[in-house]
């Protein structure tokens, strides 16, 4: 297969990463599997949370496609997939994690107003105490931050920790 659609089948994998990033942190994080992700709305007392299994489970799907396309014999398409998915892993570790959570020490100041609105969004997002009535389920992407403060302050459903303005 050409270098070119390797590229493209890895880049447009990253992209989709996001969209299945969204569907299982709305839907399956802040739904059935919530008995991990609350972890993760709590302080952290250690290194690690059990929400951290999430990507012990979402890196099984990137090792599986590697090792088919490197060794199972189904080609460029599977391992360019793969590192697809580990690249959106590792962009989420950086920019989530790292960054956000300030899992890891670092001096980086968000500057750029893309920056500022996904760490405000995910502020807004961690404003609620429960499982329901939260807000910006995206990782790479954000709402305005006006129409997500909006959103929260017309949630029936929402406990806030404190102010979310």
């Amino acid at each position: 297969m050409q270098t070119t659609a390797l590229i493209l089948i890895f880049l447009a994998t990253l992209a989709a990463m996001e969209l299945f990033a969204y569907a299982m942190h709305r839907w399956v994080m802040h739904g059935p599997g919530w008995f991990l992700h609350a972890s993760h709305h709590r302080v952290r007392t250690g290194p690690f949370e059990w929400n951290d299994l999430y990507a012990v489970i979402f890196a099984v799907p990137s090792i599986v496609m590697i090792y088919l396309g490197v060794r199972g014999g189904w080609g460029g398409w599977a391992t360019a997939v793969g590192a697809g998915i580990a690249g959106y892993g590792m962009i989420y570790f950086g920019f989530h994690d790292w960054i956000v959570h300030q899992r890891l020490p670092h001096r980086i100041v968000p500057r750029s107003r893309y920056f500022k609105r996904i760490v405000q969004a995910h502020r807004l997002h961690h404003a609620v105490e429960s499982k329901r009535g939260t807000v910006s389920f995206g990782f790479l992407y954000a709402p305005p931050v006006e129409a997500l403060k909006a959103a929260l302050k017309h949630s029936a459903e929402a406990r806030l920790r404190g102010p979310a303005a």
